[in-house]
């Protein structure tokens, strides 16, 4: 722990990048075993059952008054059904195209949220570039899209949600991310758990499903937290303005999903649309009660992501 503490401070956010999109591509070639969904589940329950033996979620879960118990309960939901979307998204789209769809209304939101010359830049530079990225799909995969967008939508109620139960009192970042992951993992199962049945007795799936779950959440969230506490707002953001070329990259090694030269200049000007724009609450160090992004956190985190 003491070199994973002393290391510099960028190389936690690069540790975060690639286990966020690892995680998702893992699971893409854990379709072939187990159901879209099913691995869905396979995800959100075992980041649950890590994040209660850690945390003890239950402990944060009793002492909230009623608002509090329904503001986690309604993160838990979008974060289960963000997730359900961002895995049938990606089982029929590359997973660059998924990620990068996925930063437009969270530009969107900047945008509304701070009206101000570099958010309507940020948002001029992500319409065109998501369209780029979209275009010669929708044709072809309309059903991927519409499940992509539908990520999107959810992974800006989700961030929404997140600042709102860092805000709370009586709920830490990590505290209200292991309950709502445990709320999600309660809603996925009637709807997913029955996809993890045929591989029940194969060691081999179901410890990958967990891997995917580990990859995805645990290990993202941790190493968020790290960098978030040692770099400047502005750099963290600059940073996270990567993360769509980071997950192209890894589709292309992992899946080989190779993109087509619109889709790197569309992925390019969304990565430039999230490097310009500006949170409306921007300190200048990312400091105090943070919100637990990622799917895990950034997300961004996994996609779901």
């Amino acid at each position: 722990m003491r070199r994973v503490a002393a290391a510099p401070p960028h190389a936690y956010f690069v540790v975060s990048a690639i286990f966020h999109y690892l995680g998702p591509a893992f699971a893409v070639l854990l379709f072939a075993r187990v159901g879209v969904l099913g691995v869905a589940w396979l995800r959100i329950a075992s980041a649950a059952v890590i994040f209660a033996v850690w945390r003890r979620p239950w402990r944060a879960w009793a002492p909230l008054d009623r608002s509090g118990r329904r503001l986690i309960v309604s993160w838990g939901l979008v974060l289960a059904v963000m997730n359900c979307c961002f895995y049938t998204a990606i089982d029929r789209l590359p997973l660059g195209t998924v990620a990068t769809v996925e930063f437009l209304p969270v530009i969107a939101l900047a945008a509304f949220g701070a009206r101000n010359a570099r958010n309507a830049a940020a948002l001029l530079l992500a319409v065109p570039g998501v369209y780029l990225i979209t275009g010669a799909r929708i044709g072809g995969e309309p059903v991927g899209i519409a499940f992509a967008f539908a990520n999107a939508i959810l992974f800006a109620l989700y961030i929404v949600l997140a600042h709102r139960v860092a805000r709370h009192r009586g709920i830490s970042g990590i505290d209200g991310l292991a309950v709502s992951m445990l709320v999600a993992s309660i809603a996925v199962t009637p709807l997913a758990g029955w996809q993890v049945i045929p591989v029940a007795l194969d060691p081999a799936a179901l410890l990958a499903g967990v891997g995917v779950g580990v990859s995805s959440s645990v290990i993202p969230y941790v190493f968020d937290q790290l960098a978030m506490a040692r770099l400047s707002r502005a750099t963290y953001a600059l940073m996270v303005s990567l993360l769509p070329a980071t997950a192209t990259v890894i589709g292309a090694l992992v899946l080989a999903q190779v993109p087509s030269v619109p889709e790197v200049l569309g992925v390019a000007l969304v990565v430039a649309g999230v490097a310009v724009h500006r949170d409306p609450e921007a300190p200048s160090r990312v400091s105090g009660r943070r919100p637990a992004f990622s799917r895990s956190s950034p997300r961004p985190a996994s996609s779901g992501a």
